[in-house]
């Protein structure tokens, strides 16, 4: 490796410490109901958004509550040693795209077949710290 490669390299890392992702692929939920949970938590710091998941009625908030959980042992195992209620740490970004559908038919009247899909979709959830 040539040795501007190898600067570019570190100061990609040194540039991405902060930055820790978790993810979550083919969740059996539909996208429509994950985005009305995802949309309270964005921008809210860690443990806050955690005591809403916690306490939230929606189904699609157990699983992101997983998520979030996932993303915060992300960042324990990149930043040994580091504290994360000192950190600062805060929902950066989290997006919810939609992933494949099973479609199946339910018999309709008059011989005819209605179709139903079963939706799933994938999360992405980033944690940054809090900028001043």
């Amino acid at each position: 490796m040539g040795s501007r490669k190898r600067e570019s390299a570190l100061a990609r890392k040194l540039t991405n410490q902060d930055v820790v992702k978790a993810l979550h692929n083919d969740c059996p939920t539909s996208p429509r109901k994950m985005r009305l949970v995802a949309d309270i938590i964005r921008g809210v710091e860690v443990d806050k958004a955690l005591s809403i998941l916690k306490y939230s009625k929606k189904g699609a908030s157990e699983k992101l509550e997983k998520v979030l959980l996932s993303a915060m042992a992300n960042w324990q195992t990149k930043n040994d040693g580091a504290d994360i209620e000192e950190a600062n740490l805060i929902v950066k970004e989290i997006f919810v795209d939609s992933a494949r559908q099973l479609k199946r038919l339910r018999p309709a009247p008059q011989g005819r077949g209605y179709r139903i899909r079963k939706r799933s979709n994938h999360i992405t959830l980033i944690l940054g710290t809090k900028e001043n």
